[in-house]
């Protein structure tokens, strides 16, 4: 067995050693492409044909020291069924046909990966017999999981992985997300969902920015807000956790679990001597001006000796090897400052663990000699402490530059909405910094980066998933610099459209994707679903790793009620394993009386099954099975959509009057992303149109209104893009944002315009979505408008 484990590590090794990187062009005939995941994989070298998952696979580990695979991968068996739905066994025993190998060698190479590898990387050999995984880490194997999970998500019937080798690593070392848990408390459910989603994306570690304060602003110190989110039994320090939410012991353990289990590292970040007003409230003598104040008091030694003593107090807590002691934007009393830092950086080291602090040194320093230079710093702004004089320095650092990483939830600054997803993924880089200040990709002092989340807006309403809804969209796209360094090689739209399909992985609790976007003229999203048994909804919701199950039997049913008549034409459904043999879609406009419109037969796999039929006009529409694949099994779908007629629109050329900006160009309103939109200038007379490419009938126009909407505006038609006529006009809409659906009586044409006549604001006209249809609703009149 040894023997055969070596001669399998030898060949895994050439292996890895003879890939060369994919081909950014068409494969060559019958070789497989580079499979999708986020983050994109290093290297590939496709083969033909693919590994298909039996009733029979298994999971089984090689080589294995100590136990660590079989630790670090428990949840395997769970994931798979999640996104596969299929559980297989764990063995230890040979490997057979159609089983997953996770092995660990510690002479693996990965070649151009070097000391990354060595850590991180890993290498995924697939036959059309096994896949192996083979890492010289268990964070290697876990990492090396995460692709083959992915991969199985995104597969038509979730069975299949492409023949060929990956050999994949990291370029950077910190691949980060920070959290601002002490101006806001996040529950522990919500951290151990973000470290398991961390690890969905290969994103290794989180800062838990655990005390910070709001702003004084026009308020006294003692009505503003501060907190510190550790609970010790230690008597000493009773009072000093937040009374509105800490984690205590077992908290923090399972935080350290779940981390482990996610190839995260968590970095604990307790910060002062600024931002220490829950410090100065414990202890009011320890503040400046005689505690009115959040800066700490540094002239007082006892100052020093209290801090040392909550880090002598926690650190214990903490397995992993860096801690954070903040020391950012202290502005007062420059000298003890130098002393403080110095005198924390080397406390820390007393207690094992290796500081880190924000860089602050370009203010707080004339010059920064006898500054400590064992420290990491995050590079957080260019003004306190750029990169460049970060590596003038010698320190090591981490690009957590505030311009291009940080939100505010809500804020009018700093990302309030989000970050920028497609501006980051077309030209940003861990390397990269504002104002000039970029420094060469792979400097050895830059560690990587980290993008944060500062919760300033104490006073504000807002909760976790709301701070989950402004994270989520650019989660996939940091992850792909982070570890590759570049973009994935596709334009952004498609990366998002892969970062929707992967939603947020296994395993969460709380957390769930706010990613899920009906695909265009999709109907029944989010719609009120039942069923004969089981959970109707999941087939609904948009989510790849939830399912409906009816149980055993051949006959069962799926319903949805689309919430108003619409036309409908096409239903998609995306079968589990436990698939349906013989099944009809019937449509009613009642929910009682119903119509058979499609039908299917002889169905034999898992996997997507489109049934197109005649428009028809519906409000409920029903999946009836008959006939199950395996009636033990009864039926299993992933996801039921159902889908009003094409949008004539989607993708096709628009021009516009005017754009209020580049980034708000016309063809935003026609992309089929809603999340992008068209603005016009500031003023009445303003139009968009579509070239549908060729004349065809056309009866119904969809417009999602930005807050920028129109009061009044007329559909108008055209054969040439001069002459144009009057298909609808609309009035006395009312202010603010809103969809409207105009239907008019039937007209041939292949340009259609919106013409702007009076606005409901100072601003112009905006649009997310610009739909055009050839048909409506029986239930709709001939003309007029029906509104969501």
């Amino acid at each position: 067995m040894r023997l055969l484990t070596v001669l399998v590590s030898l060949f895994v090794s050439v292996l890895a050693l003879t890939v060369v990187p994919a081909k950014a062009g068409p494969e060559a005939a019958g070789v497989n492409e580079k499979p999708t995941v986020v983050p994109a994989l290093q290297r590939w070298q496709g083969g033909t044909g693919s590994f298909e998952l039996r009733r029979t696979s298994r999971i089984v580990l090689g080589a294995d020291r100590g136990g660590a695979v079989r630790r670090r991968t428990s949840a395997l068996p769970e994931e798979i069924e999640q996104v596969a739905g299929r559980r297989l066994k764990v063995s230890a025993r040979h490997p057979r046909d159609g089983d997953i190998v996770l092995s660990l060698d510690p002479k693996l190479h990965g070649a151009g990966g070097g000391a990354r590898f060595a850590e991180e990387g890993y290498v995924l050999t697939v036959t059309d017999r096994n896949i192996r995984i083979t890492a010289r880490t268990v964070t290697g194997v876990y990492y090396g999981t995460r692709t083959l999970l992915q991969i199985l998500l995104l597969d038509d019937g979730r069975d299949s992985v492409p023949v060929g080798t990956a050999v994949d690593w990291p370029d950077y070392q910190v691949r980060g997300f920070m959290l601002d848990v002490g101006r806001r408390f996040f529950t522990a459910d919500f951290i151990r969902d973000y470290l398991h989603l961390m690890g969905w994306f290969k994103l290794n570690e989180l800062q838990l920015h655990l005390n910070d304060n709001g702003f004084k602003g026009d308020k006294s110190w003692s009505d503003v807000q501060a907190g510190f989110r550790l609970k010790s039994d230690n008597p000493e320090l009773a009072g000093l956790a937040s009374k509105d939410g800490a984690y205590d012991r077992r908290d923090w353990d399972s935080f350290e679990d779940t981390a482990a289990a996610n190839g995260v590292t968590i970095i604990p970040e307790i910060d002062a001597p600024a931002h220490s007003l829950a410090f100065v409230r414990f202890r009011p003598s320890l503040g400046l001006n005689n505690g009115d104040s959040d800066h700490l008091d540094l002239s007082k030694p006892e100052t020093t000796t209290f801090m040392k003593s909550v880090f002598d107090e926690f650190v214990p807590w903490f397995r992993g090897p860096d801690v954070h002691f903040g020391a950012d934007e202290y502005t007062v009393d420059k000298p003890r400052y130098k002393t403080y830092f110095n005198e924390m950086a080397a406390h820390l080291r007393a207690l094992g663990k290796h500081p880190r602090a924000w860089g602050s040194l370009s203010v707080m320093a004339a010059d920064t000699d006898g500054y400590d230079r064992d420290v990491t710093l995050n590079s957080w702004n260019n003004g306190w402490y750029g990169p460049q004089a970060a590596k003038r320095d010698g320190y090591s650092f981490i690009n957590t530059n505030d311009a291009l990483l940080y939100i505010v939830p809500f804020a009018n600054y700093y990302h309030g909405r989000g970050l920028d997803g497609k501006y980051l993924y077309d030209h940003w880089k861990p390397n990269v910094f504002p104002d000039g200040q970029s420094v060469s990709p792979g400097d050895p002092h830059l560690l990587g980066a980290m993008s944060a989340v500062w919760n300033d807006l104490t006073q504000a309403t807002y909760g976790e998933l709301d701070v989950h809804g402004l994270v989520e969209p650019t989660f996939g796209v940091l992850a792909q610099k982070m570890w590759g360094g570049a973009d994935a090689g596709v334009p952004y739209d498609s990366f998002l459209a892969t970062v929707r399909r992967l939603g947020v992985g296994t395993g969460l609790t709380k957390v769930a994707t706010t990613l899920a976007a009906p695909a265009n003229s999709e109907l029944s999203m989010g719609r009120t679903a039942t069923a004969s048994a089981g959970p109707a909804g999941a087939a609904f919701d948009g989510v790849g790793t939830t399912q409906w199950r009816s149980g055993p039997g051949d006959d069962a049913w799926l319903r949805v009620d689309l919430g108003r008549p619409e036309t409908v034409t096409k239903v998609d459904l995306d079968w589990a394993p436990a698939y349906g043999r013989d099944y009809e879609i019937q449509v009613s406009e009642n929910g009682t009386t119903w119509t058979t419109v499609a039908r299917r037969t002889g169905r034999e796999s898992a996997g997507a099954d489109t049934l197109t039929f005649d428009p028809v006009t519906a409000r409920h529409v029903r999946l009836v099975g008959t006939e199950a694949g395996r009636k033990q099994d009864g039926y299993a779908l992933w996801r039921m959509r159902v889908f009003d007629a094409p949008d004539l629109a989607l993708h096709r050329p628009t021009t516009a009057s005017s754009s209020e900006a580049a980034s708000l160009a016309p063809e935003n309103a026609t992309d089929g992303d809603a999340k992008t939109r068209w603005a016009s200038a500031y003023r009445d007379d303003e139009w968009i149109q579509v070239d549908l490419g060729r004349s065809q009938p056309v009866r119904r126009v969809l417009l999602d209104w930005e807050r920028a909407s129109a009061q009044d505006y007329e559909i108008q038609v055209s054969d040439d893009a001069e002459n144009w006529r009057t298909a609808a006009e609309t009035r006395g809409r009312p202010t603010g944002a809103r969809v409207d659906e105009v239907t008019f009586a039937p007209v041939t044409a292949r340009f259609v315009r919106i013409q702007g006549i009076k606005r409901t604001s100072s601003f112009g006209y905006s649009l997310w979505r610009f739909e055009v249809r050839a048909t409506s609703p029986d239930a709709a009149p001939a003309t007029g408008r029906r509104q969501h």
